[in-house]
């Protein structure tokens, strides 16, 4: 179903954008604490098996920018969620040390960049797995550099990219989509277009 916001809606944020938006940040980076161990195991199993291929395991990671776009629907809402996010999973420890933020912000830089495409007024399920997929984009331009993928082998860095696309669009996008419009069944999300469309239906 698509899904197009009122056009008269105001792009500023409220204070209930901002305290939603953390809320959902920490949630997320309580998710990636998690992944950082499970699904990076995932990764390594992987690309032991074909270098390249732990880009699957990678949609976890880029899921928390599509969230925030999807609820809050303003500018920024990616960045902020998903760089929050990463914030929360560099304090708890991430394997990744400081480049964590780096990589939450060019993953909700590559999701903003759709929502904005997009003019913020779309929010269905393939503008979710595009958003899914600018985040895959985003940590694949970054990588090629903190992680010197530049230096590796144009093999790897396209089945690598593929990966990354198939993962952001599944597990960032599709995933994402299907989350917040059950959160928003519950009325946890009343406060916003996604929760009263939900109450419409």
């Amino acid at each position: 179903m698509v899904t197009v916001a009122n056009p008269a809606r105001s792009l500023n944020w409220r204070v209930v954008d901002i305290i939603v938006a953390s809320i959902l940040a920490v949630a997320c980076g309580l998710v990636f604490v998690f992944w950082n161990s499970v699904g990076y195991a995932w990764f390594m199993a992987m690309d032991a098996l074909t270098p390249g291929l732990g880009g699957l395991a990678t949609g976890i990671w880029l899921a928390g920018g599509v969230i925030g776009a999807l609820v809050i629907r303003k500018p920024g809402a990616a960045i902020y969620v998903e760089t929050l996010a990463a914030t929360v999973s560099a304090v708890f420890g991430s394997q990744w040390g400081p480049e964590t933020l780096y990589s939450g912000l060019a993953q909700g830089l590559g999701v903003e960049i759709v929502f904005a495409i997009f003019l913020y007024r779309r929010f269905s399920l393939t503008v979710a797995a595009l958003g899914g997929v600018g985040a895959a984009l985003g940590a694949f331009v970054l990588e090629l550099f903190t992680s010197a993928n530049i230096a590796k082998s144009l093999e790897f860095n396209l089945i690598y990219l593929g990966c990354l696309i198939v993962s952001g669009a599944i597990l960032a996008g599709v995933l994402s989509f299907v989350a917040v419009q059950a959160l928003a069944k519950t009325g946890a999300l009343d406060r916003f277009a996604v929760g009263r469309e939900q109450r419409a239906i």
